[in-house]
Formats: structure tokens, sequence, C-alpha cells
């Protein structure tokens, strides 16, 4: 199977500013698929299944299983163009952390070899880090089919579209999921929690 058109893959691991990339592909006009079969038992083993199924119907690739096929998606689409989000480790895995932290999942467990990353920082950040390395490598040679972009450094329109050869758009480059409900409610102390808890209860 082969695609019939140039597509583009979000090759960095979820936490890097994916969700952004997302947003800033559809702005440029790509329909994009996000992570799919996160919850799959045997997602190891049908990875790579599931993403064929999804290559006619999408422009642009991004979130996990995505990051984890990069080699396979470029044999099945040569041509295709590959951003790797990249954001400091120790950033990145507070981020991890604070949104994933306490919970599992089939597929992080098949990334990382640990479903919660959670007391296990050291091994998330070495396979990140390792990925990372490993996505360059690949690419060393073909500057042209991958840009690595630090969205969560500022980095936006200004890289992504003369590599894309897409117009600049006018508004700014979008920033999705920046402090999302669900980082900022595990923030909140307990006790704070409570004292809301308690004045809901009074009114």
């Amino acid at each position: 199977m082969g695609c019939k058109k140039s597509k583009v893959f979000g090759v960095g691991f979820h936490k890097t500013g994916t969700s952004s990339l997302a947003a800033a592909l559809r702005e440029l006009g790509y329909s994009v698929c996000g992570h799919i079969g996160v919850s799959r038992p045997n997602i190891a083993d049908v990875a790579e299944d599931l993403a064929l199924e999804h290559l006619d119907r999408y422009d642009a690739f991004q979130d996990n299983p995505w990051p984890l096929l990069y080699r396979r998606m470029d044999c099945h689409c040569p041509g295709s163009k590959f951003i790797l989000t990249t954001r400091p480790p120790k950033e990145w895995i507070r981020s991890v952390v604070m949104h994933f932290g306490g919970t599992t999942t089939p597929m992080r467990e098949w990334i990382y070899g640990v479903g919660d990353p959670r007391g296990n920082e050291k091994i998330y950040i070495e396979r990140y880090e390792q990925h990372n390395r490993e996505v360059r490598e690949y690419f060393r040679n073909r500057p042209n089919d991958l840009l690595e972009l630090k969205i969560t450094q500022g980095e936006g329109w200004k890289k992504i579209c003369p590599f894309l050869n897409e117009e600049m758009p006018s508004i700014p480059f979008p920033h999705a999921n920046r402090g999302s409900t669900r980082e900022v409610r595990r923030a909140i102390p307990e006790w704070l929690k409570s004292v809301v808890s308690s004045l809901r209860n009074t009114l």
C-alpha cells in the first residue's frame, strides 16, 4: 500500500507540542489524524496495520503511535515530510508526569516498557532522548525531509511554513493544550479543593 500524495508526519513524542502542531496543520488546510489504538492491549502488534487504515483518509498525522512508525511510514509514503517536535527533557517529563502520572495505557507500556511515568522518570527520559537521537540519525542526510520544531520555546510559522512550502498565516501560531484543565486541576492543592467543595455545599 502506498500514499497517493505527500503526507506530513509528526514524529515527536506526546507533550512536546503535538496538539499545537495539529492545530497549526489544520490552519494550513491539512486534515489531521491524532492518536489511534492507545488502549488496544495488542497495540505493539497491530500499530502498523491501524496506521495503514488511516493513510488515505488524512493528510497529516501526529500523536501516538505515529512517532514509532516513522521508518515504516517513510517506506509507505515516499516524499513525505516529518516534523520532530521536541522540548527540554526536564520540562517534558514534568508535563508527562503531571498529565499521565498515576495511570497507564498499553501504548505507553509499549513505548517505555512501563505505563505509569510517576516513579519511572529516568526510564521515560532515556526513551525520549533515544527516540529523538534515532530520528535525527535516520534523516541525517535528508535535511529537506525532517524539521525539528521547538514549539514550547516559541518556534512556529517561520519554521514550519517554509519547510512545507506553505504561505504564512496572518494569525498567531496556535498553542493548544497549554495549561490544560487536567494539568491545572492536578496542580491544585488538596486543601484548596476541600475548601472549594465546602463552599459549593453551602451555596
